[in-house]
């Protein structure tokens, strides 16, 4: 964890072991502990900023927001720099996850990120940042899915994440500032953020079915069926790759579910499809492979009509069982 250090103040020796014990123990889970060490450093340099910076990082590592504010200002203040600190950027966090959104713009412009409307708006910020990947629930059953960055903390949701994660399509999850790890797609390098919490969860339910779908073609009717309806399809039977954490925060190529391969890196296991499969069967590789599981993000009310207007379509090539809601 890097302690950032201003040259126009040195601190004690003392604080500087204090710091760093505190952030031994926040890196073992002890937050409790560490807390007390990091009140004893502020108590030690309290005209320091990073001394305040160290405690909003804890109460943010904490989800304790409203601590967080009240040490993210009292760093802010006592910064010797403004455009670029890092104490900005974690304060901006803070105040995304508290919609307190005058300081939000407020930080992020002290940061030196430019905002449209100015300073005075009270509205939530709205960004168009482009695509992301997002690793949800880093600390348990992570997954990364691609969203929408909203702006600088903020993420919804465009992949269906599997049911392990937790999370659904269309959520938005409020996000850490530095990337772990990065996705190519088309020889682009994207970061990828980890999730913080949930910010706005989504009403939609995930489900899961096992579709019969004779050719790709097949596949996509179904997901255009489905996007058309304002929701959405996933052939998790392409786009899924079970990779170890170190991985998954290195710098991967995503499968384009198109060009056949086998990644050394995945840990699936070749023989079966769906959440295990790591062998894309693309129109450039081997057989196609007619039972796909698939994700789908649809109310309960609509999800099986769906279906049945995509088997009544072409109902030779294409049929479904085992619908199942997962999360």
């Amino acid at each position: 964890m890097r302690i950032f250090h201003r040259a126009r103040h040195r601190p004690s020796a003392t604080w500087r072991q204090t710091t760093d014990r505190a952030f031994t123990l926040i890196g073992d889970g002890r937050y409790e502990d560490a807390g007390a060490l990091l009140v004893m450093a502020a108590d030690l340099e309290p005209w320091l900023s990073d001394s305040w910076f160290n405690l909003a990082l804890l109460h943010k590592f904490r989800r304790d927001w409203e601590q967080a504010r009240s040490a993210g200002l009292r760093a802010v203040a006592l910064l010797d720099r403004q455009h670029g600190a890092p104490d900005w950027w974690n304060l901006g966090i803070t105040a995304t996850a508290l919609q307190d959104w005058p300081l939000a713009r407020r930080a992020w412009q002290a940061y030196g990120l430019r905002l449209p409307g100015g300073p005075a708006l009270d509205g939530p910020i709205e960004l168009d940042l482009g695509t992301t990947p997002v690793r949800l629930s880093p600390d348990g059953e992570s997954e990364v899915v691609w969203g929408r960055r909203l702006d600088p903390a903020r993420i919804e949701v465009l992949s269906i994440p599997l049911p392990s994660s937790g999370r659904r399509w269309g959520e938005v999850v409020l996000h850490d500032g530095a990337p772990h790890g990065e996705r190519v797609a088309d020889g682009v390098a994207y970061p990828v953020f980890d999730e913080i919490e949930l910010w706005a969860p989504s009403p939609v339910p995930t489900w899961v079915v096992l579709l019969q779908a004779a050719t790709a073609a097949d596949r996509d009717a179904l997901e255009k069926t489905v996007a058309d309806a304002g929701y959405a399809a996933e052939d998790w039977t392409s786009s899924v790759r079970l990779l170890c954490r170190t991985c998954s925060e290195s710098r991967m190529a995503i499968d384009d579910g198109h060009t056949a391969h086998h990644d050394p890196h995945d840990d699936g296991d070749p023989l079966h499809p769906g959440h295990l499969s790591h062998l894309s069967q693309g129109s450039a590789g081997g057989p196609w492979q007619v039972e796909r599981e698939c994700g789908i993000a649809a109310p309960a009310g609509l999800v099986r009509a769906l279906l049945e207007r995509w088997v009544a379509a072409s109902p030779a090539t294409r049929a479904y069982r085992d619908l199942e809601e997962v999360c």
